[in-house]
């Protein structure tokens, strides 16, 4: 994809696919009906008899295939009683991080009202949370922490957006209350989530919407390697409050990715007002 397309595509113009494109976007839609058509009926039918189906984590294993991403999984990532916090850059994060670990994710509540994706992001055991309602904090707290007491892996995105995979934001860390105080048990393993080259083409930055993005990722030619570091866990027992785990999380995944990249982060450049994170103009390079 040319740089010029990514840029339009991020300043929220559609992006245009060629007659190649639109078949490779047509196949792979196709693939992820049939992957529904197997597996969804085969979850129904072990819920049946057992709790805890298998299912769809490997339905979003293999969505993850289908979009295109080949995950090496890099560290071991623990099963039980564990808290990922991970940097964000795409949906597919959602597929390849489940289809590794089976975790089930803290979401925005918006998605739960997404026909199709909620029922999907439902049959995972999301969490869904509201920014705006600070009135219903507590209820949130109180359902992440059931969801670890059941023994689930649950994963929160603290930057509460997705970048660039060259940037870092500051970690929004009210969903890590759930932490204060820590269960019993529970440990904190950062992830880093690193798409190297491809990073910025796979992006959902900038004013790009959800169906833009999701029609170039599936109508890109070849695949693509997706790195998840499981980094070191770590318990919140040893820090004092949400902030500190999220400061302790933070660095370690800012190192990891210092590490890959090979050079300095650089600024975020787009403005993200729900998370209110406004871009440094006068560190931006002049176009």
């Amino acid at each position: 994809m040319s740089p010029e397309l990514r840029e339009a595509a991020a300043r929220g113009e559609p992006t245009p696919l060629t007659l190649a494109e639109k078949f490779r976007f047509f196949r792979r839609v196709m693939a992820l009906i049939g992957l529904l058509i197997v597996f969804v009926p085969l979850h129904y039918a072990w819920r049946i008899f057992a709790y805890g189906s298998p299912f769809p984590m490997l339905f979003l294993r293999y969505a993850g295939r289908v979009a295109g991403a080949r995950t090496t999984r890099i560290g071991t990532p623990l099963r039980r009683d564990v808290f990922f916090v991970a940097n964000h850059i795409s949906w597919i994060d959602i597929l390849t991080l489940a289809g590794a670990s089976g975790t089930a994710f803290v979401a925005k509540h918006e998605l739960s009202q997404v026909p199709v994706i909620s029922w999907l992001c439902s049959l995972n055991r999301t969490v869904y949370v509201k920014r705006e309602d600070r009135l219903g904090v507590a209820e949130q707290i109180n359902a992440l922490r059931e969801a670890l007491q059941d023994n689930w892996s649950v994963t929160v995105f603290p930057e509460g957006t997705t970048t660039d995979g060259q940037s870092l934001l500051p970690f929004k860390t009210s969903m890590m209350s759930v932490l204060e105080p820590p269960p019993p048990g529970v440990l904190v393993q950062p992830v880093l989530i690193d798409y190297g080259d491809v990073a910025e083409e796979i992006a959902w930055i900038g004013e790009e919407g959800g169906m833009n993005n999701a029609r170039r990722i599936l109508a890109r030619k070849g695949s693509f390697e997706l790195k998840l570091h499981f980094l070191e866990p770590f318990s919140p027992e040893e820090f004092r409050g949400r902030k500190a785990i999220g400061a302790r999380a933070r660095a370690a995944i800012e190192a990891a990715l210092l590490t890959t990249l090979g050079k300095p982060l650089r600024v975020f450049k787009h403005d993200v007002v729900p998370v209110r994170y406004a871009a440094p103009r006068d560190e931006m390079p002049l176009e």
